[in-house]
């Protein structure tokens, strides 16, 4: 029987790329995707007609997630996994001058939907023995100027990841860094909120576009695609890990 996926914020970048990397691996895959924008939404709707199903909203809405995989279960009966992958990265600010319902928006959007996403698709996932994936970054545990918010979010999440590995026996659950990515948020770092890091970090990024270095969103994205058909690993289950550590050998490129 194919495969039920759920994955959030597939309107772009990373979370696209999971999409279609995921069809491409295994066409008759299902998979429901979540995001703000309908236009991507209806395009992937066009590329992969009834295999792929979709709810506009913002993640961050409870009624939408409850949407979502409600839908998913009245259509198909099962979650086999969920990939938590919307996320954003601003503020970016030095803590002196935290704007703390900005933090707090970052931390709705980055951890508590996924609190609440896990909640309420957790006794579908725990039928199937499914998985968490959750997108999580190298800034969870290395520092970039002014990024505060975002890193901690991120470190948060890889807690997350080994609660629900240790509190749900029936499920497996891994916090995953992608890794430097050509997609819009690297822009907005070098054209916008690069201003408000230091001068060495905010060249880093842009000496990385420049030189060709960041990262093809299919690279993590088949990661976090094959751990999702083929499951996690019990070795690595509840922990956090890169993109391209050889603990990940057989689900890269």
């Amino acid at each position: 029987m194919a495969k039920v996926i759920i994955v959030t914020g597939v309107s772009r970048g990373i979370g696209r790329s999971i999409v279609e990397t995921i069809f491409k691996l295994s066409p008759e895959t299902v998979v429901y995707g979540i995001a703000r924008s309908e236009a991507p939404l209806q395009e992937l709707k066009a590329a992969y007609g009834d295999n792929f199903h979709y709810v506009v909203g913002d993640i961050t809405d409870a009624s939408k997630l409850e949407q979502l995989t409600q839908t998913a279960i009245s259509q198909h009966g099962k979650i086999d996994s969920v990939v938590a992958n919307a996320g954003v990265l601003e503020p970016v600010e030095k803590i002196h001058n935290a704007d703390i319902d900005a933090w707090k928006k970052l931390y709705d959007i980055n951890l508590f939907s996924i609190v609440s996403l896990i909640k309420v698709t957790l006794p579908y996932v725990s039928k199937t023995n499914g998985n968490y994936v959750f997108v999580s970054s190298d800034a969870s545990t290395m520092y970039f100027s002014n990024w505060g918010a975002y890193g901690s979010s991120k470190a948060a999440l890889n807690h997350l990841a080994l609660t629900v590995a240790n509190e749900e026996k029936s499920v497996k659950c891994l916090a995953v860094a992608p890794g430097i990515v050509d997609t819009s948020m690297q822009v907005n770092i070098r054209e916008n909120v690069g201003a408000n890091m230091s001068k060495e970090h905010h060249e880093m990024f842009k000496d990385l576009k420049a030189s060709n270095k960041l990262l093809d969103s299919n690279v993590p994205a088949t990661v976090y695609s094959k751990l999702a058909l083929n499951g996690i690993p019990e070795a690595i289950n509840g922990t956090y890990i890169s993109y391209d550590a050889p603990e990940l050998r057989d689900y890269q490129i």
